[in-house]
């Protein structure tokens, strides 16, 4: 019995497993297709320009970094050749299938959520304000009573 479990488990299919996984992103990332072409599209296209923001900035720095070391070319030529990939994957990264389902089930549940009114985020905001300032104001009176008792005591100078 144990001949059999240990065998179910062996290193050889496990691997194999692996390799098929890896395989099969890496086929998805040179499709051209959509994934659920009209469903999703609004949750889709906010991460990809969140992702593609993100490595604009981080390509952007690196090539400020590079000045002085290397030449001109390869200073804007190897952010630019990164972003052109990077823009590409991100794309593809959002129509796999299962960050895709994701991100479709994310903005159906971002339509049911019912919305405040102008008038009513107003007034959440207003109370959230105020709120913030009368903890800020206990704070700073037991931050001052504690001072004056501990100046009482002669633990603390001025």
């Amino acid at each position: 019995m144990e001949e059999k479990i240990g065998s179910a488990f062996s290193g050889p299919r496990l691997f194999r497993v692996e390799v098929e996984t890896v395989n099969a992103f890496f086929r998805e990332l040179v499709r051209t297709g959509l994934y659920k072409r009209t469903q999703g599209r609004v949750a889709r296209q906010v991460t990809w320009v969140v992702l593609a923001v993100t490595m604009a900035l981080g390509l952007y720095r690196m090539s400020g970094s590079l000045a002085g070391r290397v030449e001109t070319v390869w200073r804007f030529g190897i952010p630019s050749v990164l972003l052109v990939v990077g823009l590409w994957v991100a794309y593809r990264v959002v129509n796999l299938p299962s960050f895709a389902d994701f991100l479709i089930a994310v903005e159906a549940e971002m339509y049911k959520v019912s919305w405040p009114t102008r008038t009513e985020l107003v007034r959440a905001s207003i109370v959230v304000l105020i709120t913030i300032f009368g903890l800020a104001a206990l704070l700073a009176l037991y931050d001052y009573v504690l001072w004056w008792a501990l100046y009482l005591l002669g633990l603390k100078g001025e």
